[in-house]
C-alpha cells in the first residue's frame, strides 16, 4: 500500500511568535520550529498501517528550508523516504494555493497519479484552519474522510468513527482516499536511537513549484485570497490585584467578576 502523510513545520508554540513587519506573514525563521503535533498522530496512524501490512510511507511538507526538520523527525519516527517542496515564490501561499501545491506534489509521489491512502492532520497548529484537508481531496478527486478519532481498514475499503459533542458517527469509503485524523486517535511513538541513525540514510527529495508543473502566480503572498492587513504584539500582562480579605472577600470578588462582565 502506497501512503502519503501531509505534515507541516510549524513555529513552536513556546517560543514567541510573531509576523514579518515586511509583509505580515507568519515569521518562521526568527523562531524555533518543529513538526506540527496533531501531524505526529498522522504519521503515527500511517505507520500502523504500514506495519499492519505491505506498505510505504512517504511523508511530505511544503515551506522553507527549515521545513525539512519535520520530515526528518517523521523519518525518525519510522517513515520510508521523505519530499521536501521548497521555492520562494511559495511565501504567503493561504490555504487554497497550499492544497494546489499539496495534490500536485502527492501525485508526483505516488508515480501513478494518486497513492492508495492519504493521512493529514485535522489542522495545523499554527494556521488552525482545518480546510486544507479537504482542499485536497477535493482537488485529487478522493472521497474526503475528515476528523477521524479511529481508523480501520478492510480490503479496499476505509472505515473510521468521528467524534462529536453529542455523537459518534462511523464513515466507510472506498479506497484510494484522504484521512484527516484528530489527537484521540492514538499515541505517537518516539524516535528511538536506531530509527534516528536509520533516517539519516533515508531518501529525501526536495521538489520546486516547476518540477510539480505549478504557475508561480498561482501560489504566494500575490495570489493569496486572504491576507493579514495589520497585526499588533500582545501587551505585557499586568501584575495581578491582590484583595485583602477582611471579611467583605465574597463581595470585592463578586464586584470585580461582575467588572469584568464575568457575571
Amino acid at each position: 500500500m502506497n501512503i502519503v502523510v501531509c505534515v507541516k513545520h510549524v513555529p513552536d508554540a513556546q517560543s514567541d511568535r510573531t509576523f514579518n513587519e515586511a509583509d505580515n506573514t507568519t515569521d518562521r525563521e526568527g523562531v524555533d520550529g518543529l513538526l506540527s503535533e496533531i501531524d505526529e498522530y498522522a504519521v503515527e496512524e500511517a505507520l500502523k498501517v504500514a506495519e499492519s501490512g505491505e506498505g510505504e510511507v512517504t511523508v511530505l511538507t511544503v515551506g522553507p528550508g527549515q521545513a525539512i526538520d519535520a520530515v526528518k523527525k517523521a523519518l525518525q519516527m519510522g517513515a520510508h523516504k521523505g519530499v521536501h517542496v521548497s521555492d520562494e515564490a511559495i511565501h504567503g501561499s493561504d490555504a487554497a494555493a497550499t492544497s494546489l501545491i499539496l495534490a500536485e506534489a502527492i501525485k508526483k509521489a505516488s508515480g501513478d497519479g494518486n497513492p492508495d491512502l492519504v493521512i493529514m492532520g485535522m489542522s495545523s497548529t499554527d494556521g488552525v484552519m482545518g480546510v486544507v484537508p479537504a482542499m485536497v481531496a477535493e482537488r485529487l478527486g478522493l472521497p474526503g474522510v475528515t476528523y477521524a478519532s479511529e481508523l480501520t481498514l478492510d480490503g479496499e475499503s476505509v472505515t473510521i468513527r468521528r467524534d462529536g459533542d453529542a455523537a459518534s458517527e462511523t464513515i466507510t469509503s472506498t479506497l484510494p482516499a484522504l484521512v484527516s485524523v484528530t489527537d484521540q486517535i492514538n499515541e505517537p511513538r518516539y524516535p528511538s536511537f536506531k530509527g534516528i541513525m536509520a533516517a539519516k540514510k533515508k531518501p529525501v527529495e526536495t521538489w520546486t513549484l516547476a518540477d510539480l508543473g505549478v504557475d508561480a502566480g498561482q501560489v504566494g503572498l500575490d495570489a493569496a485570497w486572504t491576507k493579514v492587513t495589520s497585526f499588533t504584539k500582545r501587551p505585557p500582562r499586568e501584575q495581578g490585584q491582590i484583595v485583602t480579605d477582611e471579611g467583605d472577600g465574597g463581595t470585592k470578588l463578586a464586584e470585580f467578576l461582575s467588572a469584568q462582565k464575568f457575571l
